[in-house]
């Protein structure tokens, strides 16, 4: 793959991953429109783990929690706030894990991967973020997460396979309809896609090494960077806007671009 590719993919993964607009979708468009070759599951892996570190490194104070809550579980106490949240981040990632795995076996995640999906997917969840977004109380704060709503933002994580819905837009979506803040959802949201992450790389990670392809380091290490850089600024920046602007520009750009793919699929 060319350096131009690489970076292109990266850049692309790095900044929508955390963005209400679709990671996956604008990967899975990047081959379809621009005729480029399908990048792999190696560099697949190589933009998740990036982008992992990135989400890593800025709520590094929460992770570092929820670590040392999570061996606390492991000896069956949860007489900690770190170990209450990563109790609430497990309970949150079982769906789209078994979810997830349901697709992958039934081959239904393939069949998904079509331009009209994505289309539709961009404005019907668009338009429910924006009403989620205008409609949903802001009354809790994210030191208020429960298990009950974790749970519930669980589930609406695991619609998020369909291409197109946004992993963090649907979770956001979840967490203002529950009455969360924006930068509150946004904060759970975000705390959500760690555990996810790590088990999206590592199924895709088991299947590059049954099929025996390692790719080349310099691709590998080349979008692993740019991915990382890109993820962090982008995250960076979101939260900063929510402060101060509401999630109404992402909603305009995803039925926007929305529109556009329905026009293409089928014309």
């Amino acid at each position: 793959m060319t350096t131009f590719h690489l970076l292109l993919i990266a850049l692309i993964q790095g900044i929508t991953e955390f963005l209400p607009v679709s990671s996956s979708g604008h990967l899975i468009l990047l081959p379809s429109l621009s005729g480029m070759d399908d990048q792999g599951q190696v560099i697949d892996v190589a933009a998740h783990v990036g982008t992992l570190a990135a989400v890593i490194l800025y709520f590094w104070s929460d992770v570092k929690l929820a670590l040392g809550g999570t061996l606390r579980l492991i000896r069956g106490k949860i007489d900690t706030q770190g170990a209450f949240l990563a109790l609430c981040l497990i309970i949150a990632t079982v769906p789209v894990i078994i979810v997830g795995l349901i697709l992958k076996v039934t081959g239904l995640s393939d069949a998904m991967r079509g331009i009209a999906v994505i289309g539709w997917a961009m404005i019907v969840f668009g338009v429910l973020l924006y009403w989620a977004d205008q409609r949903g109380p802001a009354e809790k704060t994210a030191p208020e997460w429960s298990l009950k709503d974790a749970f519930k933002m669980g589930l609406w994580q695991a619609v998020a396979l369909i291409p197109g819905t946004s992993r963090s837009g649907i979770t956001i979506t979840a967490g203002r309809m529950l009455g969360y803040t924006r930068t509150d959802a946004a904060k759970l949201a975000m705390l959500m896609s760690i555990p996810t992450i790590i088990a999206s790389a590592a199924l895709l990670g088991l299947d590059v090494i049954a099929a025996g392809d390692i790719g080349e380091i310099r691709d590998i290490g080349i979008v692993m960077g740019m991915s990382f850089a890109a993820a962090l600024l982008a995250l960076t920046l979101m939260m900063r806007l929510l402060e101060s602007v509401s999630f109404t520009p992402y909603v305009i750009y995803r039925i926007g671009l929305g529109v556009v793919l329905l026009w293409i699929a089928y014309t």
